[in-house]
């Protein structure tokens, strides 16, 4: 038996239940509508017949249904239906003019039963109502195959047309006269009829690229046999528009590159850590944000340098718009340029007609975080440069330049000073990248942040993983203090969160032995171990602070004294001072700071 999903319990609704419910051949699973007080909704109940209001559990039976009926009229519903149904499943499709035309045939063969053996006026009122209801279904058949938004063609078992849509007409461009009668052949423009091939197989094909008609359209055609009785009548097509699949598609794609460029995530307060060297950074970052400046952090992996771009972007006027990420290790050079610029129609092979934005038009207004830029190819950094001189782009393929208004963020764990010296990085661009350079400190830089980062990791993994740890253990963090954190903070997070996986969800306490095994620390001249030697008088502590902290002012204004006093907040004479004492007084510029 054909199992059927019936999606709309209006008045076409209820006809369709009326008609098909006690049908021999069809089995109708459920009929489904948002109003419980639907009239196809109560009538379904007499009949026993599920009623839900929702279709989507449906699509999770095994098997699926294979025809689905969507009588709403709502062509929202439709598509939505026709994206959702799984692979076997129909939506206004062979099977369903399949399932009226055994109907109809059975209908036929009543009456004709009656004409031959009418015997009296009750017979003849039976004739009459069944001539009504075969009327009525007829005329329910129309409507549907008029109305559906897929091309339906129907020829016979000798392959001639005997029914085509409006939907038909408008993708093809054939009219009824041109189909109607003729040999299934006369609408192919490329490719094999896929009617013959069902009408000499008895088998159904799906999804066979064909271009129809005299504009050539490029389609997607399903095509099933009509057998009734057990005798083949004819066979069915659907035939889907490629040119929507392929609007879907970017309108799919462009949901995507929205939900990418969504705000960003983090501020400022999900900063967490106050050491002097991070609240620096932290100070220096809060200043970027109130300048249109290119920023560029520099950090090793795992420091947080994209926690740090997004918060400048939650803290600068840009933040009421777009806030795109991309990663320049991630992508080959084309392919980066194209994602960067965008392209024309008919760039390349593959390219998408009518051509793409690139992701600085999709940033303007907003800010472009280029992460790994030290990555970037030689050419890719020409057109950067560009770009970021004349504030405009060009894309691929193309001639006219495109005005943009973007603030740029980049990032590097590259030392691009080096990159330079080896001829790596062009040195134009890495002086129009550093306008306002932010050091983001390593973790074993900053360690006195370890409790209070390993606190709110302890938090979060409490979320995620279901655990219950109200505390982290004075052993467990002089262990994680005295290591050495080559990964930084991202290492701590994931070596935190496989200790809390391995924990009993009952243990409340994240105790040293349950962390995972963490390198060896290196071995110290005088033979203590590294806790012992990470204890240290307070004034020795405050001297390596201070210095770092000078070195990263310096860092920060690319050796300026003048700004770097400034930004600490002390007078020059004290920095020089200072400098002096730490034996720092040789360095005169940022890259001798690192």
């Amino acid at each position: 038996m054909i199992q059927v999903v019936i999606v709309g319990a209006g008045q076409g609704g209820y006809r369709l239940i009326d008609a098909l419910a006690n049908h021999q051949a069809i089995h109708l699973q459920a009929v489904v509508d948002l109003s419980e007080d639907a009239p196809g909704m109560s009538l379904a109940r007499t009949y026993g017949i599920a009623t839900l209001k929702d279709y989507a559990p449906l699509f999770k039976n095994t098997p699926p249904p294979d025809l689905v009926l969507e009588v709403t009229g709502n062509p929202t519903v439709y598509t939505a239906l026709v994206h959702q149904a799984p692979t076997g499943t129909a939506v206004i499709s062979g099977t369903a003019l399949h399932f009226f035309m055994l109907l109809i045939e059975d209908k036929m063969t009543l009456i004709k039963d009656l004409r031959e053996n009418l015997r009296s006026v009750t017979e003849l009122q039976q004739v009459v109502s069944e001539v009504t209801s075969l009327r009525e279904v007829k005329t329910l058949l129309e409507a549907v195959i008029e109305s559906t938004q897929d091309a339906i063609s129907v020829v016979d078992e000798n392959g001639r047309g005997i029914l085509i849509n409006p939907a038909y007409t408008r993708i093809t461009g054939l009219t009824p006269e041109q189909v109607i009668d003729q040999p299934a052949e006369v609408d192919i423009a490329e490719g094999e009829s896929m009617h013959m091939q069902v009408l000499r197989t008895q088998q159904p094909v799906r999804a066979v690229h064909m271009r129809l008609g005299p504009k050539r359209r490029e389609v997607l055609v399903d095509v099933a046999p009509i057998v009734v009785g057990g005798k083949l009548k004819g066979s069915v097509g659907v035939i889907h528009d490629v040119s929507e699949i392929r609007r879907l598609t970017e309108e799919l794609q462009r949901a995507n590159r929205y939900i990418r460029s969504l705000q960003a995530k983090y501020t400022f307060d999900d900063i967490l850590g106050h050491s002097t060297s991070l609240l620096l950074a932290v100070e220096q970052a809060r200043q970027a944000a109130q300048t249109p400046a290119t920023v560029l952090l520099r950090g090793e992996s795992g420091t947080g340098k994209e926690l740090f771009a997004h918060a400048i972007h939650n803290a600068s006027p840009r933040h009421f718009n777009s806030f795109v990420r991309v990663n320049c290790a991630a992508l080959s050079e084309s392919l980066l340029e194209s994602e960067l610029f965008g392209y024309e129609d008919g760039a390349f092979t593959g390219a998408r007609r009518g051509g793409k934005k690139g992701l600085f038009e999709e940033a303007s207004g907003g800010t472009l975080f280029l992460d790994e830029i030290g990555e970037m190819s030689p050419a890719t950094q020409a057109k950067l440069l560009r770009t970021l001189q004349e504030h405009e782009i060009v894309r691929v393929g193309g001639t006219q330049p495109v005005s943009i208004h973007v603030r740029v963020i980049a990032a590097t764990h590259v030392n691009l000073e080096q990159a330079v010296a080896a001829g790596r990085f062009r040195e134009d661009l890495y002086y129009r990248l550093n306008v306002f350079p932010i050091v983001i400190p390593p973790l074993r830089y900053h360690k006195e942040d370890i409790p209070e980062l390993t606190q709110y990791i302890v938090y979060r993994h409490n979320q995620a993983y279901g655990r219950n740890v109200q505390k982290v253990a004075e052993d467990t963090l002089e262990t994680l203090e005295s290591y050495s954190w080559p990964g930084n903070v991202r290492e701590l997070e994931n070596t935190i969160g496989r200790a809390m996986i391995h924990m009993d969800f009952r243990e409340q306490v994240l105790r040293a032995h349950n962390l995972p095994l963490l390198r060896l620390p290196q071995s110290h001249p005088s033979g203590l171990s590294q806790t012992s030697a990470n204890i240290r008088s307070l004034a020795d502590t405050l001297r390596e602070a201070e210095r770092a902290a000078i070195q990263q002012a310096l860092h920060g204004v690319q050796g300026n004294k003048t700004e770097a006093a400034k930004r600490l907040g002390i007078s020059l004479r004290s920095l020089y001072y200072k400098l002096e004492q730490h034996g720092l007084t040789k360095l005169t510029n940022a890259s001798e700071l690192q």
